[in-house]
């Protein structure tokens, strides 16, 4: 059998390229010999420790995705927002300014209810263990995982885990598919999936300016909860590109990558009003 090729670092911020999926199809269609075997939260543990020692502790974490200069742009129209798009727009984006805060006891409970939500019927030692391991945080204290995306990260896990648990489930103990060896870590992928949908649909800006953070904005106007709905969708959808590319950790900036293509191509149908109409939806499990 033969052996995967050598290790290597993340590419840096500069050097990211847009992939398209077609392209990864087929770069990936003949390469054979890797060798994969299912997850466990010890293994997830492993690879966390692997990543900080590969990148520089918390380098991982919201880094992968500033893109150059020289992006491709849609050419912005400027558009009208309705009272609801607007108070709407407005209150997600104050989210988004929200860093989390271990001193807060509400981030420090949401903190419990994402552990127990995960491992119900084991007791968290405390917001301080090497039990975060076992949900794929970098270290023995989530916090500081957060510094790449903020408190809107965690309520985006929570979200995906009060409203699809058997989902939630199923991507934290990795439970369908061939898995590599080294697989993704779930609550730091989560993170970045956040950060990710954040720059894709250009929510910095007082208005978006790309077609699918404008048609995003139609679906926020039908449903508030429309950012949390997107990102557990983006979720699914970066785990299935995950097992179509027979992808282990070195890959994950790839996959995302490939994961954010084809979410800017669904929010660019025409024939989408609701956030159910995206085809991704359809990957959920209540």
């Amino acid at each position: 059998m033969r052996l995967r090729r050598r290790r290597q670092c993340f590419p840096s911020c500069s050097s990211l390229h847009r992939v398209d999926q077609d392209e990864i199809y087929w770069r990936r269609k003949g390469d054979k010999g890797h060798e994969w075997s299912h997850s466990s939260p010890h293994v997830i543990t492993q690879l966390t420790q692997c990543f900080a020692a590969m990148v520089g502790p918390r380098s991982w974490v919201g880094g992968l995705f500033h893109r150059s200069s020289n992006k491709r742009h849609v050419k912005f129209i400027d558009y009208s927002l309705s009272p609801i798009q607007e108070q709407r727009l407005q209150r997600l984006q104050e989210r988004l300014q929200v860093p989390f805060d271990e001193t807060q006891l509400d981030h420090q409970e949401a903190l419990k209810t994402l552990w127990h939500a995960a491992f119900p019927n084991i007791p968290l030692k405390g917001l301080i263990s090497d039990q975060w391991k076992d949900m794929g945080w970098q270290g023995p204290n989530p916090s500081t995982d957060f510094r790449g995306c903020g408190f809107i990260s965690l309520e985006n896990l929570l979200f995906f885990a009060r409203t699809y648990p058997e989902s939630f489930h199923r991507l934290l103990f990795k439970q369908e598919g061939k898995r590599a060896a080294w697989e993704y870590p779930f609550a730091v992928a989560g993170i970045n999936v956040s950060f990710m949908l954040i720059q894709m649909l250009d929510l910095s800006s007082v208005k978006p300016r790309c077609l699918p953070g404008i048609n995003f904005i139609k679906l926020l106007g039908e449903d508030e909860g429309a950012f949390d709905e997107l990102f557990c969708i983006a979720f699914e959808m970066m785990d299935a590109q995950w097992l179509a590319m027979h992808a282990s950790y070195m890959e994950f900036n790839e996959v995302l990558q490939v994961t954010r293509t084809q979410l800017e191509r669904e929010l660019s149908l025409e024939d989408v009003n609701r956030i159910q109409d995206l085809p991704g939806y359809n990957l959920l499990l209540p």
